[in-house]
């Protein structure tokens, strides 16, 4: 008995039919490609969020129950600064004595522990070193939240980054859409206004913070997306389709890109590290701001003991050899240059990386 034949299709496949396919396939691919870009866009904005304001959260917190103790390193700054203005200016002391003295007062204002004050007849050669220093301070104490302003979407900045200037007119022509669409002064009920008013809050943040995602979620979840009937179209109207996805994808990896190099830099400032510690404390149990407050409060313990030996020896307690030598628990290490003194005494006595 003949075996049955697999059974065939009734209609064979024409070319035409086989391209439409083709072309439906590509088209899926880029549809699901398009959705995941928005999803993994969304977490990893929300995730960027989070994070900045968490850095904001515990800086806040620190500054708040912190503020006694910036305040006594104020007063102690104060402080030192007027012992050494009175040794100064009070004290009989020889042109060595004197240059030596003054050299471990700027010494402690370089290395931050004091306040910068220098006087007007400094030498030229202070003069450029307090001018480095301030341009150093300067750079170090920039603020790292105006890192993440809105995008620039001038002209000169798009003719000079192809890619953002892409970026910047899709941005433009979406934000144009949704604008002319849910313009509250197009409707005229009260109850239609207002939830106009509420997409273009959305559109508006999205726009200033050139958020391509945001805007395409938008335009999708009101249905505003151009469309082809795929069962009817022609290859040349799917290809196009095909295109105009392939393009906003494109742009869509560009900002999910972006979005990881933010979150990468902001993680790896000092701010972000401070974040860190916070989450490996609480992990334990702990207070994560007690424990970074008390290296402040240590820092005052030194600094006050610092205090101490400058008024010590204002009040002649000790000699200008003692002084140079640094505080009792220095004494072992003495060492004759009053610079490589303060860097033990700054070094080991205030715990700073020198």
């Amino acid at each position: 008995m003949p075996r049955p034949s697999a059974k065939q299709p009734s209609t064979p496949l024409s070319p035409t039919t086989l391209g439409l396919s083709s072309f439906h396939l590509r088209r899926q691919v880029l549809e699901d490609e398009h959705e995941w870009l928005l999803k993994q866009i969304k977490r990893k904005r929300n995730e960027l969020k989070k994070f900045l304001d968490q850095m904001r959260s515990i800086a806040t917190e620190i500054f708040q129950r912190g503020n006694p103790l910036y305040h006594k390193l104020i007063e102690l700054d104060t402080e030192i600064h007027g012992l050494f203005d009175e040794i100064l200016t009070g004290r009989k002391l020889g042109k060595k004595s004197q240059k030596d003295i003054i050299s471990v007062y700027h010494s402690l204002q370089f290395m931050g522990v004091l306040s910068p004050k220098f006087d007007e007849d400094d030498d030229d050669e202070d003069d450029d070193d307090d001018s480095s220093e301030d341009d150093f301070n300067g750079e170090q104490t920039e603020n790292f939240f105006n890192q993440n302003s809105h995008q620039d979407h001038s002209e000169e900045t798009d003719r000079e980054n192809p890619i953002k200037s892409s970026a910047s007119r899709h941005i433009r022509q979406t934000f144009i859409k949704l604008a002319s669409l849910f313009h509250p002064d197009k409707v005229t009920d009260s109850e239609t206004q207002m939830h106009h008013n509420e997409i273009m809050k959305e559109v508006n943040r999205a726009y200033q913070e050139g958020d391509l995602a945001r805007l395409l979620e938008i335009e999708r979840q009101h249905h505003l997306a151009e469309d082809i009937d795929i069962n009817n179209a022609t290859g040349s109207e799917i290809e196009r389709k095909c295109q105009q996805r392939e393009r906003d994808n494109q742009l869509l990896k560009n900002q999910y890109e972006n979005l990881k190099e933010e979150l990468r830099i902001a993680r790896n400032t000092p701010e972000g590290e401070m974040v860190k510690d916070y989450r490996a404390c609480q992990k334990e149990g702990l207070d994560a701001v007690a424990e970074m407050l008390s290296e402040i409060e240590a820092q005052v313990k030194t600094v006050e003991e610092i205090r101490d030996f400058v008024r010590d020896f204002r009040d002649k307690k000790i000699t200008i050899k003692d002084f140079l030598k640094g505080p009792t628990s220095m004494t072992a290490k003495t060492q004759e240059d009053p610079d490589e003194m303060l860097e033990i005494l700054l070094g080991e006595l205030l715990g700073l990386k020198i």
